[in-house]
């Protein structure tokens, strides 16, 4: 009986000093983890940063700007390739806030490209295929850090830094800036009319995840108009690292329409 009761007492301490031990590397795990991916501070701003952003979504619609789903647009996009042509065709999108998007480029042969979040498709005269890496990063870039995604969501995450950019002049524009530091090293700059509180480009710097080159990205915005209370660029040109990459002419723009479900699928 007592070797029983011993085996068991030996058995029970046995336990207790492996809970012990776990408890002891679960601790120092979380511990690394916490080390390695600190809790991000609060988003600080800076009080003539802040007035000149609210400024900037009264200028643009107030809470119509700020509270609308969908964008649907209409007009032509141009492409300009490595040698320097352009190349015009009609395109018809729509772009779901924030991370959804169905773009159908071109009218003999078109191109539907589809991203619903981290899923991706293009569908062309050949059937169904899986966008290429670099389509899915720079949608997923650009959308991020784009005129609506980053007046609505982002300047409002955690760990901004939020601050007065002094002026400039953008295509012969008198501008306000603001500059917006966020983690991971990415900085954004917001350059808007010094009178209509407009914005005229929005530039960013980040590192290519493949590359680890840094890349400067920049969208100028242009030819405002009125849409159902929501003051819209029908002009919007990019830029990589200083060169001219896309133009899209806008002839026409609704908001919030309605779209059957699956939309943002490839069967929709």
């Amino acid at each position: 009986m007592c070797s029983v009761a011993n085996q068991r007492l030996k058995i029970t301490t046995d336990l207790a000093s492996l809970v012990f031990c776990l408890s002891l590397i679960v601790g120092v795990a979380i511990a690394q983890t916490v080390e390695q991916n600190p809790p991000l501070p609060p988003t600080r701003v800076d009080p003539k940063a802040k007035e000149i952003l609210d400024r900037v979504i009264q200028a643009l619609g107030g809470p119509a700007f700020m509270n609308f789903k969908r964008l649907t647009t209409r007009g032509r996009l141009f492409s300009i390739s490595d040698e320097g042509g352009s190349y015009p065709l009609p395109f018809e999108g729509v772009v779901e806030f924030p991370d959804k998007r169905r773009l159908v480029v071109g009218k003999k042969n078109p191109v539907t490209l589809i991203n619903n979040g981290d899923k991706a498709w293009e569908i062309d005269r050949m059937g169904l295929t899986h966008q290429l890496p670099d389509q899915i990063y720079r949608w997923k870039l650009t959308t991020l850090y784009g005129l609506e995604n980053l007046l609505r969501l982002r300047i409002h995450e955690p760990g901004m830094l939020i601050q007065q950019g002094g002026v400039d002049f953008v295509d012969n524009v008198p501008t306000l800036g603001v500059v917006v530091s966020a983690p991971r090293g990415v900085t954004v700059r917001i350059d808007v009319h010094r009178h209509t509180y407009l914005p005229v480009r929005i530039s960013f710097r980040v590192q290519n995840p493949k590359t680890r080159e840094w890349e400067d990205y920049a969208d100028v915005y242009g030819d405002y108009r009125d849409v159902q209370g929501i003051k819209t660029p029908m002009q919007i040109t990019r830029y990589l690292n200083g060169d001219r990459i896309s133009a899209v002419f806008r002839n026409e723009a609704r908001y919030d329409e309605e779209y059957p479900p699956g939309y943002f699928q490839p069967s929709g």
